[in-house]
C-alpha cells in the first residue's frame, strides 16, 4: 500500500517511549518499518536529595513529541497524521509515582536513577528470597513506608512514568508484565506477581502500620498481545491538542524500556540477549534454566511474554560522552567552527579505533550517579591518568567508550563464569551504538560474545513499544517471538561484529584496572 494511504487509513502502528534524555514517538506501517519520527529533549534534576522529572513537563513531553511527529507525517507524505492502528507507551522503568485517591501526585516523581533505598532493597531482598534493587518500585515503596514519610498514609496508587502516562491516555490502570517485573517478583508461570512473595510484602508493610495490600496499590498486570484499553477522548487532547486525533484507538501493555528493547532487537526468545546502551546500559539475557543462586547484582526481569531473563542493569553509560561531546563543541564554535554536533561525535568515535586496545594508561569512571553493581551509592564522574600514560585523543576517546561499559562487564562476567549462561545472539541498540562498528566491537570484547546491530537499531526503544502495538492487532495468534522472528525480522539487514583477541585482552587489561580503582571513586565521592 501506498505510505500516505496507509497512514490515512490507519494502518500504523505508534510507539512513544520516554528515554532518559529524550522522549520519542516512532509511527511504522504495515512492513513494520518506521514512517515518522518526533521527539523532546528532556534532563532529570535532582531537587531535595531525589532525581525527578516533574509531571507538566511529562505532559509536554507527550504533547510536543507528537506535534512533532505529525509534522514530520505531514512533510514526508503531504498527509494529516488522524488514525492509527494501535498505540503503545514505554519508559525508563521502575520508580516512584504515588498518587491519592483524587489523582494528586503526592511527592515529586522518583526516577530509577536514586539510589536512596538500600535498606528497603535489603530487607526484601532478605524475606523474599530474590534480588530486589533500589531502583524497583517495590523497594521505593517499603522505604517510604519503613522511613514513616507523612504521604504514605495518603496512598491510593503506586505507578511508573510508563504506567502513569498509558492511565492518562486510556483511563486504565494496568502495564505489561515486563514493566511490572521491574516493579514486584512475576510468576512467569501464571505472569502475575508472584503469589506468595506477595503475601510477605503485605505482611512486611502490615507490621509498619501500612493498611493497603500491595495488589489495591500496584497496576495490574497484563502481557504482549492483550488489550490494554483504548484512547479515550481526554487522552485524545492530551496527545493532540489539535483535536484532530480519532478517539477508540487500541492500546498494548505499556511496556518498560528494557521490554522495548528486547522487541527491537528479536531478543525475545531463550538463549538470545540484548544490550541497550544510552544514557544507562543494561544487558538482558533470556535463560534456559534458574539462576543457581540470588545476586544483587543481577535483576531477574522477565520478556513481554513472561519468560524470565536475567538483567545486568548499570546506571551510567554515555553521560560522560555525551558532557565531553558538548564540551568539544563548545571549543569548536569558540574557534569558529560551525561543524554539527554529530559530525564532533562521529569523530570522538572514529578517533577511539585509532586507541591502544589497553587504553595506554588513561582510566575513566563515568559514575554521574551510584554504581550498584560496584557497590557504589553516589558518583563523581572522574578522569585518570599515569604520568607515563600514553594522552592521545584516541586513547581518551578509548577509555570513554570502555568505561561506558565496564560497570557491565563486573556484573555480566557472573552470568557467564559462574552460571554458565550460554547466549546463540546478541543484539545492540542505543545511541552508544550509532556509530558503525565502535560501540559493537567494544561490547563484544567486553562480554566475549559476537554483538549484530539491525538497520533500525538506532530508532531504539519506541520502535520496540511501536511493535508491540502492531503485535496487538496484528499478532493473529503467533507467539511474540514467532511474530518477530517470522513477520518482523525475517530477511532483516544487521551487522555482526565478532570479538577480535587484541581487544579482549585490553578491555580485560582495562577492567582489572578499573576494579582496583574504584577505591578513587570512593575516596572522591568522600572528599567532593
Amino acid at each position: 500500500m501506498d505510505k500516505s494511504l496507509m497512514i490515512q487509513n490507519g494502518k500504523t502502528a505508534l510507539g512513544i517511549e520516554f528515554g532518559s534524555t529524550r522522549v520519542k514517538a516512532v509511527l511504522i506501517g504495515e512492513d513494520f518499518l518506521p514512517l515518522a519520527s518526533g521527539g523532546y529533549e528532556w534532563e532529570n534534576k535532582l531537587e531535595g536529595g531525589y532525581w525527578t522529572y516533574s509531571l507538566d513537563e511529562v505532559h509536554t513531553a507527550l504533547k510536543t513529541s507528537f506535534c512533532a511527529l505529525k509534522k514530520d507525517v505531514k512533510e514526508k507524505y503531504g498527509c494529516a497524521l488522524t488514525k492509527i492502528g494501535a498505540i503503545g507507551i514505554s519508559g525508563m522503568m521502575h520508580g516512584y509515582l504515588a498518587f491519592d485517591s483524587k489523582g494528586n501526585l503526592l511527592v515529586p516523581f522518583r526516577t530509577w536513577r536514586n539510589t536512596t533505598t538500600g535498606k528497603a532493597a535489603e530487607k526484601l531482598t532478605e524475606a523474599l528470597g530474590f534480588n530486589i534493587p533500589q531502583r524497583w518500585t517495590s523497594a521505593h515503596t517499603y522505604q517510604a513506608i519503613l522511613s514513616k514519610e507523612e504521604h504514605v498514609s495518603e496512598v491510593a496508587y503506586i505507578t511508573t512514568l510508563a504506567g502513569y502516562v498509558h492511565y492518562m491516555l486510556t483511563g486504565v490502570n494496568a502495564v505489561g508484565v515486563g514493566e511490572a517485573s521491574g516493579i514486584f517478583p512475576i510468576d512467569s508461570e501464571k505472569l502475575d506477581y508472584d503469589e506468595k512473595m506477595v503475601e510477605i510484602f503485605d505482611s512486611l508493610t502490615a507490621k509498619e502500620g501500612f493498611t493497603k495490600k500491595l495488589r489495591e496499590i500496584f497496576p495490574k498486570v497484563l502481557t504482549a498481545g492483550e488489550n490494554a484499553g483504548f484512547l479515550t477522548e481526554k487522552g485524545a487532547l492530551l496527545l493532540d491538542e489539535s483535536g484532530e486525533l480519532e478517539t477508540g484507538i487500541p492500546f498494548a501493555p505499556c511496556e518498560g524500556d528494557a521490554g522495548t528493547g528486547m522487541t527491537a532487537t528479536n531478543s525475545v526468545r531463550k538463549r538470545t540477549g540484548n544490550v541497550s546502551a544510552g544514557t544507562s546500559v543494561f544487558a538482558m539475557l533470556v535463560l534456559e534454566k534458574s539462576l543457581s543462586k540470588v545476586y544483587p547484582e543481577i535483576d531477574m526481569v522477565t520478556t513481554p511474554d513472561g519468560a524470565p531473563v536475567a538483567m545486568v542493569h548499570c546506571n551510567n553509560c554515555t553521560g560522560d560522552i555525551n558532557a565531553w561531546g558538548g564540551l568539544f563543541t563548545e571549543f569548536a564554535r569558540a574557534i569558529g567552527s560551525d561543524i554539527p554536533k554529530g559530525k564532533v561525535f562521529d569523530l570522538m568515535y572514529e578517533k577511539a579505533l585509532e586507541g591502544d586496545a589497553d587504553c595506554g594508561g588513561l582510566m575513566s569512571y563515568n559514575y554521574f550517579s551510584g554504581e550498584p553493581v560496584t557497590g557504589l551509592m553516589e558518583g563523581r564522574p572522574m578522569f585518570l591518568r599515569t604520568p607515563d600514560s600514553s594522552f592521545t585523543l584516541g586513547n581518551f576517546m578509548r577509555t570513554h567508550l570502555y568505561s561506558a561499559m565496564a560497570a557491565l562487564k563486573v556484573g555480566a562476567d557472573l552470568l557467564f563464569e559462574n552460571e554458565s549462561v550460554e547466549i546463540d545472539e546478541l543484539y545492540g541498540h542505543g545511541g552508544y551504538y550509532i556509530y558503525p562498528g565502535v560501540g559493537q566491537k567494544i561490547t563484544a570484547a567486553a562480554l566475549g560474545t559476537p554483538v549484530s546491530v539491525m538497520k533500525t537499531a538506532g530508532e531504539g526503544g519506541p520502535y520496540g513499544m511501536a511493535l508491540l502495538a502492531s503485535y496487538l492487532i496484528n499478532g493473529n495468534g503467533m507467539t511474540l517471538p514467532e511474530f518477530l522472528s517470522e513477520k518482523v525480522f525475517k530477511g532483516a539487514e544487521c551487522v555482526c561484529v565478532e570479538p577480535d583477541e587484541e581487544t579482549v585482552a585490553g578491555f580485560k587489561a582495562y577492567t582489572e584496572k578499573y576494579v582496583k580503582g574504584l577505591d578513587c571513586q570512593k575516596a572522591a565521592i568522600k572528599c567532593i
